[in-house]
């Protein structure tokens, strides 16, 4: 295994940080998330028309750029570094990857190129705000997170012209915005339910009453209700969708196996959650460099803050649990791309619960850098003005969406098997006697 980047991933981490750094200042950031879309349109318009950041993973046959999950991931990082406020993630990471596993020839052809340009936005649509189980990110997939067919969640039903939707859903990211909705739906009834994905082609963004304002989906789109909510994460801009009898397509051909979309769903789960890990490090990187340049300057008792040992240690803590993020981060995404111990290039399987626990360890890590950051910073770190607040509420909102950290961790300890087994047997001598099928396999190793 090489570890160290080819000059072409150079290349996009080094581009991309100074366009932002010249473009998406803290100052740039709040103006960006008070506009309707909440975010900067014409910056969008360049990172995805420039440097083709939406398209990063996927094939240049639907017109991506043909990278794949550690580009992405490395673009993520410098994202998550300017706290920018984009649709990258929800299009990116999550609609794009399903259109591209489930959808038919005609839906990739017709709805790839423009989200891998950035004329489309996209974005995953789960009831309940059950988006990490969807992901199987916290637990498995396969039960009724997304309503059970029971009363709530998002129901469809068959029509003459394709599929009616009836429901609700929210945390929705970028859900007032987004023109391609993957809306994730039970259909059969309750005897027979089961989970499905549904196209929703929603109308183009113009913008809502900002937060808390409401837009019909628009002349195409009968019955769709989307209401920008308010989030103490303004930067990760979040929707509240109400659907009644909206048409929709099914995500595919034929009925579709609900094995095949919950397969697919956990899929994109490992990619999301590399990407997520890796903008959570960024953003992490981000405010220890500020704390560490403030320290620098503040002074008292006649000298720099930064001089006195006990700060120094604190700053010390912080860069090492940044590091062994990073490097979670990093093999989260290597291993995403097909290159982890389940075989080599693009058809090899992800490590098994390496992308939950790294993106545990950066929530974590995280957290704690954020809330480092605004005790460092003193009296100023607690001020509306002060950038120091969007990296804490960042860090706050990013793990009430995807987390809690234990269960991204005991997912991880499942996946990896280590506590597969049965029942200890006591063997001959006394000791316990390993060869019985209910005999105690040995934890595995897990890479981080």
């Amino acid at each position: 295994m090489d570890a160290a980047f080819t000059e072409e991933q150079h290349e996009i981490r080094r581009t991309l940080r100074e366009l932002l750094l010249k473009r998406c200042g803290p100052d740039g950031v709040k103006a960006a998330v008070r506009t309707p879309p909440g975010y900067d349109q014409e910056l969008w318009r360049e990172l995805a028309g420039r440097l083709g950041l939406p398209g990063l993973a996927l094939p240049t046959a639907y017109g991506g750029v043909g990278c794949g999950p550690t580009e992405l991931a490395l673009a993520c990082e410098e994202t998550g570094r300017a706290v920018l406020p984009s649709p990258l993630i929800a299009t990116a990471a999550l609609a794009a990857p399903l259109i591209l596993a489930l959808g038919s020839a005609r839906q990739r052809e017709g709805l790839l190129p423009a989200l891998a340009t950035g004329e489309l936005t996209g974005t995953l649509v789960v009831p309940g705000g059950q988006l990490a189980t969807a992901l199987a990110l916290t637990g498995p997939n396969d039960g009724g997170w997304a309503g059970g067919g029971r009363a709530g969640g998002i129901q469809a039903r068959p029509a003459d012209d394709g599929w009616r939707l009836y429901g609700e859903a929210g945390q929705v990211l970028a859900g007032h915005t987004a023109e391609v909705l993957v809306v994730a739906a039970h259909t059969g009834g309750y005897a027979r339910s089961r989970t499905l994905l549904f196209l929703v082609r929603a109308a183009t963004a113009g913008g809502s009453g900002g937060p808390g304002g409401r837009r019909d989906g628009g002349p195409g789109v009968p019955g769709l209700l989307r209401t920008r909510q308010t989030a103490l994460d303004e930067t990760r801009a979040q929707a509240r969708l109400e659907l009644r009898e909206v048409p929709a397509e099914l995500l595919g051909e034929g009925d579709g196996a609900e094995a095949a979309v919950s397969a697919a769903l956990a899929a994109t789960g490992v990619v999301a959650a590399a990407a997520l890990a890796a903008e959570a490090v960024g953003t992490a990187d981000a405010a220890l460099t500020r704390t560490v340049g403030y320290v620098k300057e503040r002074e008292q008792f006649g000298r720099p803050i930064g001089s006195f040992q006990a700060v120094q240690h604190r700053l010390a803590d912080l860069y090492v649990r940044l590091q062994a993020a990073r490097s979670a981060a990093y093999y989260a995404a290597w291993s995403a791309g097909g290159n982890g111990p389940g075989g080599a290039g693009p058809d090899g399987a992800a490590e098994p619960g390496a992308a939950a626990l790294a993106l545990a360890q950066a929530l974590e890590t995280l957290r704690t850098v954020a809330a480092e950051a605004v005790q460092l910073h003193g009296g100023i770190g607690f001020t509306w003005e002060h950038e120091a607040q969007l990296y804490f509420k960042r860090a706050a909102c990013d793990e009430l969406l995807l987390g809690p950290v234990h269960r991204l961790r005991a997912r991880a300890a499942e996946e990896a098997g280590l506590f597969a087994g049965g029942a200890v047997q006591a063997g001959a001598c006394g000791g316990p006697d390993r060869s019985g099928p209910a005999a105690v396999r040995a934890p595995k190793a897990v890479d981080v």
